[in-house]
């Protein structure tokens, strides 16, 4: 069963309430949803576990049999102190349970309960879990409505779907500098480092697990017959999707078990994340809370945690922008100079995460492409001269609109040997109008293309070395050897590099031109910081 409009709809409807209720929060709202999910979907899945446990011959027992201790006496007829857990089903309270009665009761026993639950399970997601939605008439609304989603028959996709619909609504960025990635530019990375059944695939930074549910979707659909292959339709756009039919049951096991790893510095982000995930039949995926800036995992934890001890295979992630970590608490092995710049720190410790020709795919603002500070320069010499750099992809600006304007690109490398050339590649489009909002689909989209470009990348090379350099030169990729780089103190950014044609000479976009200049500024002021710290540090 597909996203249909009316579960759009209804999604919409419940924002609304929210909204309108006093609670304008998207993030806490989401959260508050993707609880009330949970509670709903746990109902059939504990039918489902104890269903296939009677055929396997296996014990099993619900986890609404036996009796719940009362948190609050007033949840039940005077003098009683327990009741059954059978009355934690979603179809006895949800639906026999309004106003008052229905915030004491999930306040006080329903978080309450899961928690317990959640905690015999691999991620508690629930833990420190509160109900927000207190006001009675709201949540009665937001209760009925989330029952008539009919999410017990709904399959793992269109649930994922509609919990996208939800993140969708967040649009703000937190207050760590995290934010929403588009999820068509995620897409588009995804198809450029190409995942593979296998393969342990590592967000650092995983926020809602956009770029680990990419690549979910993209192992499946290279391993779907054509005939199995929809075209789905989310946030305006058509998008492939497969099943993932052709592969077997040990790479599915794999899959849900083996591959997929995250951490995130936000609570918050964490419940999101495994909540998209376990809606996707991820339910086993740990997204674990942690900062991996300023905490190391020896051998010993890694295992206790069941992480590969010799790093991963794909490293994918948007980390935070422009954040800072007090230096007494940035761990040896991620710092760079001694810079505190998040972004410069994450990459350094995303190079570490990877195994020996592990890939990364890494959305990183401007100026750690072209910035002068030692520690800059630093960074982009370990990537060159240490890892081999495939290319480096210019976002249009405005992509991360409403969140923040900075300018973006992506940077794609492998771990160990060295650079002999980096491909760039220039976005003037994604696909949807960039404006203050960036959510209005339109027609030209420049990611298909130049990820197929990258895709073929050896192909395009030799194109490149053939050339006649007299000629104009009207693609919106090319190449720069790692002796040129050198000359230019490793400078990544891709407008660099660019042959100028006459054309572009002449109308160059001052869209273009405004971003350079708020990422040369934003440089400034960083270094004006480091000297500030400097100063301070001698005094």
């Amino acid at each position: 069963m597909p996203l249909t409009p009316d579960m759009r709809r209804s999604i919409d409807q419940i924002r609304d309430y929210l909204f309108g209720g006093g609670y304008p929060d998207p993030v806490s709202n989401a959260e508050q949803l993707s609880f009330l999910f949970f509670f709903y979907l746990v109902e059939g899945i504990d039918a489902e576990n104890t269903a296939r446990a009677k055929v396997l011959k296996q014990k099993h027992e619900s986890i609404f049999l036996g009796d719940w201790t009362l948190r609050n006496p007033l949840n039940a007829a005077s003098g009683v102190t327990t009741i059954p857990k059978d009355r934690f089903r979603w179809s006895v309270w949800a639906r026999g349970l309004s106003g008052e009665a229905l915030v004491r009761f999930v306040r006080d026993e329903v978080f309450a309960f899961f928690a317990d639950v959640a905690n015999r399970s691999a991620v508690n997601f629930m833990n420190g879990a509160r109900l927000i939605i207190d006001e009675p008439t709201v949540l009665t609304q937001v209760v009925t409505l989330v029952d008539g989603l009919g999410l017990d028959r709904a399959d793992a996709d269109t649930k994922g779907d509609l919990f996208e619909h939800v993140l969708r609504q967040i649009k703000q960025a937190g207050e760590l500098g995290q934010f929403r990635t588009p999820r068509h530019i995620i897409r588009s990375i995804v198809t450029m480092i190409a995942p593979k059944i296998g393969e342990t695939i590592y967000d650092p930074a995983a926020g809602t697990a956009g770029f680990l549910v990419a690549a979910y979707n993209h192992i499946r659909l290279e391993n779907s017959p054509p005939a199995t292959i929809q075209d789905v339709e989310m946030d305006g756009k058509m998008q492939r999707r497969g099943l993932g039919d052709r592969l077997s049951s040990a790479q599915v096991t794999a899959l849900q078990n083996n591959t997929f790893y995250g951490n995130d510095v936000d609570p918050k982000m964490v419940r999101l994340a495994t909540m998209n995930l376990t809606l996707r039949g991820l339910a086993n995926v740990r997204v674990l809370l942690r900062n991996v800036l300023t905490t190391t995992l020896d051998n010993e934890r890694k295992a206790d945690l069941g992480l590969p001890p010799e790093g991963y295979h794909v490293v994918l992630a948007n980390p935070p922008f422009s954040g800072r970590v007090d230096k007494d608490r940035i761990v040896d092995d991620v710092k760079v100079g001694t810079t505190t710049a998040t972004e410069l720190l994450f990459v350094k410790y995303m190079i570490d995460s990877l195994r020996s020709g592990g890939r990364c795919g890494v959305i990183v603002p401007e100026g750690v492409l072209f910035g002068s500070t030692g520690a800059h320069k630093e960074l982009r010499r370990q990537l060159i001269e240490n890892n081999r750099v495939k290319a480096v992809m210019s976002l249009p600006g405005g992509v991360f609109q409403p969140y923040s304007g900075v300018k973006t690109s992506v940077l794609l490398f492998r771990k160990g040997g060295t650079t002999a050339n980096v491909m760039f590649l220039h976005a003037d489009n994604d696909g949807y109008k960039l404006d203050a909002n960036h959510d209005t689909a339109i027609e030209a989209d420049d990611l298909p293309t130049l990820a197929a470009s990258f895709v073929d990348r050896e192909t395009k090379l030799q194109i490149w070395n053939s050339r006649d350099p007299k000629a104009e030169w009207l693609e919106k990729w090319w190449f720069a050897d790692a002796a040129t780089l050198r000359t230019n103190d490793f400078n990544l950014s891709a407008g660099r590099y660019r042959p100028m044609s006459q054309t572009q000479a002449k109308h160059r976009d001052p869209r273009e031109l405004l971003d350079e200049l708020a990422a040369i500024e934003a440089e400034i002021i960083e270094e004006v910081e480091a000297l500030r710290v400097a100063l301070g540090d001698a005094a």
